[in-house]
């Protein structure tokens, strides 16, 4: 590592203050500071010290993120020959999703990275790490089928629109990676919905589909009231049934989860909030059933759609959601409780959970506020009484 590192501090002179390539210093620093930890120390002021740094907690975001994207790589294989009638090995599955999921991951680091660079260099300030983890979770977001160059498009809107505007990483009020999603779903739908976006067919010559094959989702047959095709909910929690690239193995997102927990990077306060919101809605709706949708056993939305997904890596972003301790119990049931209002309510969009987020992320500074005003008023009250009671 030492003859890396004095390779790069050779390599540095060019681009510091009066070399030739002094205007993209920010770019080298940053795959500089991606192989060693920067040099610069604090000189004044109380300080933390803490080996948790930005990059750190990037890192062990996207171990947490490693079993949904193996297992989605899998499934997106699975699913294409299952589709065909073919019966192959477990790798043969494997290296076809690898190669469909490979391009789309490889496209979102390299628009967002590109544009990441160009902001840092013209604003001179140092390239964040925090889209070392939207640009993993723009794809697993995504069906398989989604055209690259979407992907990029969006991926750029993400990063300026939900990024860069506000100041960047730590300053966004929006997830990124969900702005990309519905960018896409609003501005390109027929990519988004229907049964045919979640499955890579690429039938080739003389091939066919298998008869009664539907790639339908289950939150789709759900809406369209065929409750009966419905998957066991074994199937769905394992996650062998079409769906977006990362979001269908409940299985694989709860072993992230741990990670997130056990490294405390993860809220386990808002994971179990989303759940309890979702739980009730859906025992309500229960109660007063009248279609299929409402009938739906509380528990089924827990493993179907993004559901598990958004729980545990989107509503839990420590940017965009709420800060106080008792706001992210709030924060999270409410997201819970608004995405079964909009996938039972509204059935043309039976999947709710990138909206309840969003629209979360936008009240998470005001839930944040009341409970702080609430905070001080009632220590205020305590202090009055105090008074009281020594005069």
């Amino acid at each position: 590592m030492k003859a890396i590192h004095d390779l790069l501090e050779k390599a540095k002179v060019p681009f510091e203050k009066g070399g030739r390539l002094e205007k993209l210093y920010r770019t080298f620093e940053a795959f500089e500071t991606f192989l060693f930890v920067k040099g610069d120390v604090t000189t004044r002021g109380s300080h933390i010290r803490d080996a948790m740094d930005m990059k750190r907690t990037m890192v062990h975001v996207i171990i947490a993120m490693t079993p949904v994207l193996l297992f989605g790589m899998w499934n997106v294989g699975y699913q294409h020959f299952k589709a065909i009638g073919l019966e192959v090995s477990f790798f043969d599955q494997f290296l076809f999703g690898l190669i469909k999921v490979l391009p789309i991951v490889v496209v979102s680091y390299a628009a967002g990275l590109i544009v990441e660079f160009i902001f840092a260099t013209i604003r001179d300030h140092e390239v964040n790490e925090g889209f070392l983890v939207s640009g993993m979770l723009i794809p697993l977001i995504l069906p398989v089928t989604t055209p690259l160059w979407m992907v990029a498009v969006a991926t750029v809107f993400a990063v300026i629109i939900g990024k860069e505007v506000f100041g960047g990483t730590g300053m966004n009020i929006l997830n990124p990676a969900l702005l990309a999603r519905a960018f896409l779903f609003f501005a390109y739908p027929a990519y988004m919905v229907g049964d045919d976006v979640w499955i890579y067919t690429g039938l080739q010559e003389g091939q066919q589909l298998v008869d009664g094959f539907s790639g339908a989702t289950p939150l789709a047959y759900l809406a369209m009231g065929e409750v009966e095709r419905l998957p066991s909910v074994l199937e769905m929690f394992l996650g062998t049934i079409p769906g977006s690239i990362g979001e269908t193995s409940t299985a694989a997102i709860l072993l992230g989860a741990l990670v997130l927990i056990a490294t405390g990077v993860g809220s386990l306060r808002i994971m179990l909030s989303v759940v309890a919101g979702g739980l009730f809605t859906g025992l309500l709706f229960n109660l007063f059933a009248v279609n299929p949708f409402m009938e739906t056993p509380a528990y089924y939305h827990l493993v179907m759609g993004g559901f598990a997904f958004g729980t545990v890596y989107m509503a839990t972003d420590p940017v965009s959601a709420s800060q106080t301790g008792t706001g992210k119990y709030i924060y999270g049931f409410l997201i819970g409780v608004v995405t079964l209002l909009i996938r039972v309510v509204n059935p043309a969009y039976p999947e709710g959970m990138m909206l309840a987020i969003l629209l979360m992320n936008v009240f998470a500074p005001l839930i944040d506020h009341y409970v702080v005003e609430a905070n001080v008023k009632r220590r205020m009250k305590r202090w009055k009484s105090t008074q009281l009671k020594t005069t």
